[in-house]
């Protein structure tokens, strides 16, 4: 497999676009101006305590408060990344969140996930910083391997490395340590150490109440990439490709001689058709080679996947096709979620299959899918109703959210009344306040397909509520009016 890395910098904006065998498969955004929060560490104040929910919420200087639970003071972390499948459990588990914390405390917190939607960020005290091979938890003495790394050998031999640094710390050995020798680790681990100092020191000095930031995007893709197959990494910004040459150097060398600055009059991201690519990824529907074809909507509560036969008629019998079209969605559901970064919550409702031998070849091929995933997912199987659940870990927002907004005209229910619906809500109140106020004739100010509906296909019902009211009703046409807009104005 093939993959390769285009890195787009504008001075406000830095993309992302992640190729393999030639297709988009992951698409990264940042705003300059709008940097995602997650890994970021802050000195925070309770707001309010609310025992309730077992919970607190902290003002870390962002427009809405962010969310810190009782499981995540120091309790337990679900580490970032490949780690997060690392628990770190004390003995004694308090019962109360007023035990932890109380109004008016400073605390110092790490965002594990970003605001989205009302919600507010998402905090823990558990504070990890990642490097290249390792991720530092300050507040414990663990020494953790990646799940990732199956081999027993292997992860006897990382852990028998880092007992030198046993009681100064917590590790968690990322899967890119498999292999790496002492030396790297322990120069990573001095590293981690050396920043953490730094963060204390901000810690007492009281200037700001932002302690630490994560990387910058492109910095920040690159070492969490490390441990990827990568031929080429292109940059189209001179400025980006020097700063990345330092940072591979030090931090990356495998990627260094990857670097390719890209000085191209054609723009990056249009090799690969990566901007239709961007685009297609924001629609509903995604078609499928057969002629199926899949829908997927996203909610605040969960994301739910729809398959469809649609133009795929298949070549013998109905529980074939069924079966192939549910088996094509299968890796096209799994490019999907990396392309959108789609995470949370996942509901996958196929085409209902009868054969219980088609449903575990779909769900192991969903599995294989997904295991291509550098987020954590997890895939619990058909339910009764014949639904796939599944998770897959959410710290930063989809691309919907960062590239797109609430639409103005359906206030993010994505439909609208009907041209018919309104011309009915427009004789009702034309009716209601005929009966209240003492009127010569109304005049309707409406969308122009509205107005061209009630001078038209709806002229004689309001017609005849002219002679039930014995009143004159005037159309005029608005053209700056949305649909399900309009007045009805007495004269």
């Amino acid at each position: 497999m093939s993959g390769e890395l285009l890195i787009n910098v504008t001075p406000s904006e830095s993309r992302v676009a992640l190729i393999e065998n030639g297709l988009l498969q992951e698409i990264h955004v940042e705003r300059h101006t709008k940097r995602g929060l997650v890994g970021n560490i802050y000195r925070g104040k309770v707001s309010r305590v609310l025992p309730g929910m077992q919970a607190a919420f902290v003002d870390i200087g962002l427009e809405k408060a962010a969310f810190l639970h009782a499981s995540d003071i120091l309790i337990h972390s679900e580490l970032v990344e490949e780690v997060n499948e690392a628990h770190i459990q004390e003995s004694q588990t308090p019962k109360d969140i007023r035990e932890l914390v109380r109004d008016g405390q400073d605390i110092v917190v790490q965002v594990v996930k970003d605001p989205l939607g009302t919600k507010g960020a998402r905090l823990t005290t558990d504070i990890t910083i990642p490097s290249r091979y390792l991720v530092f938890m300050p507040s414990v003495t663990h020494i953790g391997v990646s799940q990732r790394i199956e081999d027993e050998q292997e992860r006897e031999r990382l852990k028998l490395m880092m007992e030198k640094l046993e009681g100064q710390g917590g590790f968690i050995l990322r899967t890119a340590a498999e292999g790496v020798g002492e030396k790297e680790l322990l120069q990573d681990a001095e590293f981690l150490r050396r920043l953490w100092s730094k963060i204390q020191g901000r810690m007492k000095k009281r200037k700001s109440n932002v302690l630490y930031e994560d990387l910058p995007l492109a910095r920040r893709v690159l070492r969490d990439f490390v441990g990827t197959d990568l031929d080429l990494i292109r940059i189209d910004s001179k400025l980006a490709f020097q700063e990345l040459q330092s940072f591979t150097k030090e931090y990356a060398p495998e990627f260094h001689k990857l670097l390719d600055y890209y000085p191209g009059e054609r723009p990056i991201f249009d090799l690969y058709d990566v901007e239709n690519e961007a685009q297609r990824a924001l629609e509903r529907r995604v078609d499928l080679k057969s002629g199926g074809y899949l829908i997927i909507d996203q909610t605040e509560a969960m994301t739910t996947i729809d398959i469809n036969t649609g133009a795929f008629v298949g070549h013998r019998n109905l529980e074939e096709t069924i079966f192939n079209t549910n088996i094509e969605a299968t890796q096209a559901i799994a490019r999907q979620l990396r392309l959108r970064n789609l995470g949370g919550i996942i509901i996958i409702d196929f085409i209902d299959m009868v054969d219980v031998n088609h449903q575990r070849r779909v769900l192991h091929n969903l599995e294989v899918a997904v295991s291509k995933d550098r987020a954590k997912t997890k895939i619990h199987g058909f339910t009764a109703l014949g639904l796939v659940e599944m998770t897959r870990k959410r710290t930063r927002e989809s691309l919907e959210h960062i590239l797109c907004g609430e639409c103005p005209v359906c206030k993010g229910r994505g439909t609208i009344k009907t041209v018919e619906t309104i011309c009915f809500e427009i004789m009702r109140e034309i009716v209601r306040v005929n009966r209240a106020y003492d009127a010569d004739k109304f005049v309707v100010y409406a969308s122009p397909a509205v107005a061209e509906a009630l001078m038209g296909e709806e002229s004689h019902v309001l017609a005849e509520l002219e002679v039930f009211i014995t009143k004159q009703i005037k159309v005029q046409t608005e053209m700056l009016y949305n649909q399900d807009k309009y007045d009805v104005v007495m004269m």
